[in-house]
Formats: C-alpha cells, structure tokens, sequence
C-alpha cells in the first residue's frame, strides 16, 4: 500500500485525513508493528491494522481526532483481551495523525520519495505532527518506536521479482492471482497474441523470440515460474534457471513423468545432483488436485509466498518431494 499517496490524494478529495499507524505490539495481535490505515472524515478507509473490535476503535478515534482538527499526533495503549475482547490477548499502540493541506508540501515530498522505492525517515513526534526526515539510506526495520518521541519508520514495500513464463491458461490465472501479493511480475511469452488486452498494476509484459535470454537480465533472487505451450521450451528453461544457480525458486508445471524426463535430461547435460534437486515440479503440489487454472494458480500462489518467506529469512527454500505429484499439473 501506498501510503503517502494515499494521503495525499485524500486531502486533495477531501481537505484533510488522519492516518492510524501500529507502533508496537506485545504478545499477539492481528496485524504486526507498522501496519496503517488511511482515514478519511466520512469513516472510509484504505489499509488495515488487523480488522475487529481494535480497527473499529482506531477508526472511532480517527475520526474524532478529525472533527477536533487536532495537528498533535495522539498515542494510545489497547489490551486487546481485557479492554476489547479480542481472544489474540496483546497489546497494540496505536498513534493518530491528522493530515490537511497546510502540509501539502511535506505529503508531497513524501509521496516522492514513495513513487521511487522503499524508503526510511527519522521523526520526532511534537504538538504540530510528526517531522519526518528522509533518511540516504534505508533501513529494514519497519518501524522503530523508542516509547517517547522518537520514531524509525520504512515505508514502500519491497516486490520479489518474479519471471512468469507463459501466456496460456494458467498464466493468465496466476497474473490475477499475484495481482495482490507483493511480487513483481516479468511476464514473458513468444507468442504476443496470448497476452490480453490489460493486466494487472504489478505485470510487465514481454514478448520476444528467445524467452530464455531474459533469464540474465533476472535479478539474484528472483523467481523463475515456468508454465510455457512447449515442453522444449520448459527444459531450456529450467535447465538454464537452474545451471544460474542464483534465483530463490524455480518451478515448473508438470507431471510424474515430465518431472522424471526433465531429470534425466538434465544430469546427462552435466548438473549437479543438488543443483537439479532445487526444481519445483510439480508447482503448487501441496494445493489442492484440481486441474482448474484458477485454483493452480492459487496454489502457486501460496507456494511462492512460502518460498518468499523463507529467503527473506535465509532459510533454505524449500524442494519439492519427487514422491509428491499431483496430476493436475499434467502437460
């Protein structure tokens, strides 16, 4: 989510909004320290601090922070058990921020610096707001609240690239399904025809004659999802993905047997065992067996998001069981 282009375009449409930040969390809660929501004076909203009884009470007080016009940021303290009846039991705190056009120039700026990538500010929190510095280099923190007036915060979000392969039916399918997710989509097929007319925000469509030279243009870490009308194609592929030995997953649709074929070939060109052992096929393979593209695609979905967590975690991503094969993924 975007937020300071959310606020910037609601105190355009409406004058003013407050913005309702998660500072800490102890113990649990349903969304993590740094979590925002955007409100505007009639109630509506963008973003979620986790939904419940707490999102309704940080609403409640952002739009009486609104009615008062009140530029001192207010900071509160919410047992979830106890004060609110949410099973999770934490605690959550909470600061409130109202935004008008007096501060237009500081949106401004900050809604640049959002349109470029991730970035980090160091605030003080005083009775006209909080100022916000842009720092040169960005941390990964999130946020980091010191209890008082001091605040750390990192805003964008960082999108895994990943290089979908295929422009068929279950392509189509996982384009939709990645549209929410944060990845970045490089969408590649041979055939320009099979991509359709609009896709979603987050997909770059690329047609070219050799999709397997896009490979090195692939950032390190990226994920390699391929899913193309040709079974030649698929090994070049893979085999290429994987001889890079630098992208954080690579997944194939397939079957028992493509699977056991594309194994075969690729020791008799040469690659390692452990090498070979990090292909993903059949992709989705712990979802559901439908053959349904919608449904693979979720599963993929679910698969990557998986994957993204453990790299970003430097964990050893997962590989895929060769005695786990669903035949929906037959091709």
């Amino acid at each position: 989510m975007q937020i300071w282009f959310g606020i910037a375009k609601a105190v355009k449409t409406h004058g003013k909004c407050a913005l309702v930040t998660q500072l800490s969390v102890d113990g649990s809660a349903p969304r993590e320290a740094g979590a925002r929501m955007v409100v505007m004076p009639d109630g509506t909203f963008t973003g979620t601090i986790g939904g419940g009884a707490l999102e309704w009470r940080a609403l409640a007080l952002a739009q009486a922070a609104l009615r008062r016009m009140d530029c001192a940021p207010q900071i509160t303290r919410h047992a979830l058990g106890p004060e609110l009846g949410q099973c999770c039991g934490g605690v959550s705190r909470l600061m409130v921020e109202v935004f008008t056009a007096d501060r237009s120039e500081e949106i401004d700026a900050l809604a640049g610096a959002e349109a470029n990538g991730v970035f980090t500010t160091r605030g003080q929190v005083t009775n006209d707001g909080v100022s916000r510095q842009i720092l040169d280099e960005r941390e990964d923190a999130g946020i980091d609240w010191d209890g008082g007036s001091q605040i750390t915060e990192t805003f964008g979000e960082v999108r895994r690239p990943v290089y979908l392969f295929g422009a068929g039916h279950v392509g189509r399918a996982m384009i939709l399904a990645l549209a929410p997710l944060p990845f970045e989509v490089i969408w590649i097929d041979p055939r320009k025809g099979e991509f359709p007319g609009a896709v979603p925000a987050n997909v770059t469509m690329v047609s070219c004659a050799d999709p397997a030279a896009q490979l090195t243009a692939a950032p390190d870490g990226s994920f390699i999802v391929i899913l193309t009308h040709s079974h030649a194609l698929d090994l070049d592929l893979v085999h290429s993905a994987l001889k890079a030995e630098r992208f954080g997953y690579v997944g194939v649709i397939g079957s028992a047997t493509k699977r056991a074929r594309f194994l075969s070939r690729m020791r008799k060109a040469g690659l390692a065992s452990e090498v070979i052992d990090r292909m993903v096929c059949p992709i989705g393979a712990g979802g559901p067996s439908s053959k349904h593209p919608a449904i693979i695609a979720a599963s993929v979905a679910a698969e990557l998001l998986i994957h993204d967590e453990l790299v970003k975690n430097s964990q050893k991503p997962m590989q895929s069981a060769p005695q786990v094969v669903r035949l929906r993924n037959v091709r």
